[in-house]
C-alpha cells in the first residue's frame, strides 16, 4: 500500500514520513519494504517476531479500558534507529543483521487468538506498527468484526494518508514524543520532529484516543525548557491527553548515560501539571506517580502499582466522588 512508481524503476513509498525513494532491488530505511521490478513489496506481512498478552497499562495506556488485557504483536523492523531502543534486538534486526525473522501468522489467526484469549484489544507494539501496516490494517479490520479494539504504540512517523486509512478501525494510540528539538530527533532517532507533531494533531482530529510518552534521558532531553515545550505542545492539542514521563535505563547504543533520577521525573510531572495538563504520569518507577486523580476534585480515582490496577473509582466515565467527566475510553 501507499506506493507510487517513479522514473528509472524507482518507487516512492508513502507509508511513513521518510517517504523513501527506493531504487530497484533496494529497501527503504525500515529495511522491510523492497522494490522488486518497480513494485514495492512488504517483507513482514505474516512475520510475527513477538507475541504476548499484556495489561493495557504496559503500552502505556492509563485511560483506555484500564485493567483489561491486550493481545500484543510485532513484526521485525523500524523506520527509526534510536540509540536507546529497548527492543533493538527485533526492531533493528533487518538493519543490523539483514535478517527477516518471525513466525508465519496471518491476520485471521491473530484476531482469533486475541478473541479466544479474552483480550479486549490488539496492540501493535514493541517495534513500529507503521512499517508492518498491511498486516496491522488487515488484522485490525478482522478484530473489529470480533468486537475487539485496536491500539498502536508508535513513534508517530506515519503519513496522513496512512493514518486516515487505518483510523476507522484504530481506537487508541500511545505516541512517543521523544524530545522537542530537531537536533535530538536527527542525532538520536534518525528522523525529524515536525512530522511527529503533525501526526499527534491528526490523531486527535480523527477522534483516536491518544496518550503521549516521553522517555527522559539525562543530558539529552531533560532540561526544564525542553520539558516545558513538550508539555505546552501537548496542552495546545488537548489538556485531556495523558502525558507519561518515563525513566531511562542505559541500553543498546546509549550505554554511557545514567539512569534518570526520580527527582527529574517529579520535575517533569510538575511541569506538565503547571502547563495545564489534566493527567501526568511517571513511568518505570512502580508505585510513584502512577495513580489517576480527578481533574475536578483531586481525589484518587485509579490506584496502580506497576501495570496492576488495584482500585478503580471511575463510574461510567465519571468521577465516583464528584461526578466530573473523566477523559478516556472506559467501556
Amino acid at each position: 500500500m501507499f506506493q507510487e512508481p517513479k522514473e528509472d524503476g524507482k518507487v516512492l513509498c508513502g507509508l511513513c514520513s521518510h517517504r523513501c525513494l527506493i531504487p530497484e532491488g533496494k529497501r527503504g530505511i525500515c529495511s522491510v519494504r523492497e522494490n522488486r521490478g518497480g513494485t514495492l513489496f512488504t517483507l513482514v506481512y505474516d512475520k510475527i517476531i513477538a507475541r504476548n498478552i499484556d495489561p493495557v497499562e504496559k503500552k502505556p495506556l492509563f485511560h483506555f479500558l484500564p485493567g483489561s488485557l491486550s493481545y500484543s504483536i510485532a513484526a521485525p523492523g523500524c523506520n527509526f534507529r534510536c540509540l536507546h531502543c529497548q527492543n533493538a534486538d527485533i526492531s533493528q534486526l533487518p538493519r543490523d543483521r539483514g535478517a527477516i525473522l518471525g513466525q508465519d501468522l496471518p491476520p485471521s489467526s491473530i484476531a482469533e487468538d486475541a478473541r479466544s484469549s479474552r483480550c479486549a484489544s490488539i496492540s501493535y507494539t514493541y517495534t513500529e506498527p507503521t512499517i508492518y501496516f498491511e498486516l496491522a490494517y488487515d488484522t485490525a479490520r478482522l478484530a473489529v468484526e470480533k468486537g475487539l479494539k485496536n491500539v498502536f504504540v508508535s513513534n508517530g512517523y506515519i503519513t496522513p494518508e496512512a493514518l486516515e486509512t487505518v483510523a476507522p478501525v484504530l481506537h487508541a494510540a500511545n505516541i512517543d514524543l521523544k524530545g522537542f528539538s530537531e537536533q535530538f530527533y536527527r542525532k538520536v532517532c534518525g528522523a525529524r520532529l515536525q512530522p511527529v507533531l503533525d501526526a499527534i494533531r491528526l490523531y486527535k482530529k480523527l477522534g483516536i484516543w491518544i496518550e503521549v510518552t516521553t522517555l527522559i534521558i539525562p543530558g539529552y532531553n531533560d532540561s526544564e525548557a525542553e520539558l516545558r515545550q513538550i508539555a505546552d505542545f501537548i496542552r495546545s492539542v488537548g489538556a485531556e491527553i495523558p502525558w507519561h514521563v518515563s525513566r531511562f535505563h542505559p541500553t543498546y547504543k546509549l550505554l554511557d548515560q545514567p539512569i534518570t533520577p526520580v527527582a527529574t521525573l517529579h520535575m517533569a510531572r510538575q511541569i506538565g501539571l503547571d502547563a495545564g495538563l489534566r493527567y501526568v504520569y511517571q513511568g518505570n518507577v512502580p508505585g510513584d506517580g502512577e495513580d489517576t486523580s480527578c481533574w475536578s476534585c483531586s481525589k484518587t480515582l485509579i490506584k496502580r502499582i506497576g501495570f496492576s490496577v488495584r482500585e478503580n473509582n471511575v463510574k461510567a466515565g465519571k468521577c465516583g466522588f464528584c461526578g466530573a467527566a473523566i477523559d478516556g475510553v472506559w467501556t
